[in-house]
């Protein structure tokens, strides 16, 4: 509907957005596991440097190997390592909201505690069904 030059501009800014949005959400989570579980203490323009560039150097060392050509690639393998980590994210956010003890009368419902949890299990189930596969497509990644 868009056009090719249309749709790839909005899909390029729509991935920026997303990752600049991901970035900043893994950075003031790792903050909150780092000073508030850990008690280590950073300075913020040095967390923000580590985190960006643990990010970022897997990618410019595989495109640096491999060349423009393993972009889309990279691109596809970093969805499928998303997928597979959404368990671990949703497993204990579904467990400590769904506590009376800890969130009091905030805790789920029981509409949102069973769909939850039928999402969670079905989305991991979903991701061993298909981790062979992406065993293999990531091994073709990195490995050439």
């Amino acid at each position: 509907m868009l056009g090719t030059a249309a749709a790839s501009t909005l899909f390029a800014v729509a991935l920026l957005a997303s990752g600049q949005s991901s970035t900043i959400t893994g950075t003031l989570a790792g903050q909150v596991v780092m000073e508030g579980f850990m008690h280590w203490r950073i300075k913020p323009w040095v967390r923000r440097l580590i985190t960006r560039l643990l990010a970022i150097l897997p990618a410019v060392f595989i495109i640096g190997l491999r060349g423009d050509g393993s972009v889309t690639d990279l691109l596809t393998l970093s969805q499928v390592v998303l997928a597979l980590q959404l368990p671990f994210a949703m497993f204990p956010l579904l467990h400590f909201t769904s506590s009376g003890k800890r969130m009091g009368t905030w805790k789920n419902g029981w509409f949102l505690l069973v769909a939850g949890w039928a999402s969670a299990i079905l989305i991991t189930a979903m991701d061993l069904y298909g981790l062979p596969d992406s065993l293999k497509a990531a091994w073709q990644v990195i490995g050439g």
